[in-house]
């Protein structure tokens, strides 16, 4: 039942390679899709950033991950489950999670 609570995801069809990298580009988002691997996760428990992160900035980061079609972000209650959108991607860019997941966390971090 469609509704004000209802947000958009892209068919993957639809997404360039470029949007999904440009998404997984940044080490706060890359963690919220590390959390996300293990299964689906209420809005509040994802990305178990910095606890002082504004409220704000966590919507962008799952805005920009939704958008690219990354996570899966619906309501659940009176709260909202985000989820890895995996068989997709791994449909459309076979290996590009394996690869992202893979690689070393302590390398996310921003050069100097």
């Amino acid at each position: 039942m469609p509704g004000s609570t209802e947000l958009s995801h892209p068919d993957l069809r639809d997404v360039a390679l470029t949007d999904v990298l440009f998404a997984l580009s940044d080490p706060s988002r890359l963690r919220i899709v590390r959390d996300l691997a293990d299964g689906p996760l209420e809005m509040a428990q994802c990305g178990a950033t910095d606890p002082a992160l504004p409220k704000s900035t966590k919507s962008h980061l799952m805005k920009v991950l939704r958008e690219a079609g990354v996570v899966r972000n619906e309501p659940h209650g009176r709260q909202r489950l985000v989820s890895l959108r995996r068989e997709e991607l791994d449909e459309a860019f076979p290996g590009l999670l394996d690869s992202v997941l893979g690689a070393d966390p302590a390398r996310d971090r921003p050069r100097p």
